[in-house]
């Protein structure tokens, strides 16, 4: 696969993730939700840290984990372009190409949403407002709005330490760009034998 027809991926998620993150933030506030189906909902929240809702702890914790995430997605980058450089299987750049894009998505979320909008409590998020954005460059919140509460209900008594507590599978409200990295490493798992395949021992 060459470098044009990774990038033209990479471009494309990147459109549809940002687009239904800026959607969301100027027609949702925070909180708001839309039943699609019962299994699946727009529900509007935002992560202020690591996946599942993370956080590193600290006045400067957040500022560490954006460039943190610019420092990785330099070393994936390098590795995109090394493989295609490599002549690598397409599988393999396939998927450093999904882990790219999603990764990028979210960094321009952390690097420049907190001075580009503001907030979304109580009030729909404009973009560019008069009086500043919610936050400052590298304090950006992670859009997310993609939940599927697959099953939920309340666990039967007899097992063990949560029996008889409300649990939901799926749980976790997630993004394009998680998707993207999500699907880039399922695929390397899957196909990790055709991504990476062993080089032949020459005999003589």
């Amino acid at each position: 696969m060459s470098i044009k027809k990774a990038s033209l991926i990479i471009i494309l998620i990147l459109l549809i993730d940002q687009i239904s993150k800026y959607y969301i933030k100027t027609n949702f506030m925070l909180g708001e939700e839309i039943r699609v189906f019962d299994w699946f909902r727009i529900l509007f929240v935002e992560n202020e840290g690591m996946a599942w809702g993370a956080k590193i702890p600290g006045e400067y914790g957040k500022l560490f984990l954006t460039l943190f995430r610019i420092v990785a997605i330099g070393g994936i980058g390098y590795w995109l372009w090394d493989s295609v450089r490599k002549n690598a299987p397409k599988i393999l750049i396939l998927c450093i190409s999904l882990v790219f894009a999603g990764a990028l998505g979210n960094i321009i979320d952390s690097v420049f949403y907190g001075i580009i909008f503001n907030d979304s409590y109580g009030q729909v998020a404009t973009l560019f407002p008069e009086e500043g954005g919610y936050g400052t460059l590298f304090h950006g919140k992670v859009v997310d709005m993609l939940y599927f509460p697959l099953y939920g209900g309340t666990l039967p008594e007899w097992i063990p330490f949560f029996g008889g507590t409300y649990f939901t599978f799926f749980d976790p409200v997630f993004n394009i760009a998680d998707s993207a990295i999500s699907v880039g490493v399922i695929l390397l798992l899957l196909f990790n034998k055709t991504a990476f395949p062993k080089k032949e021992q020459i005999t003589e």
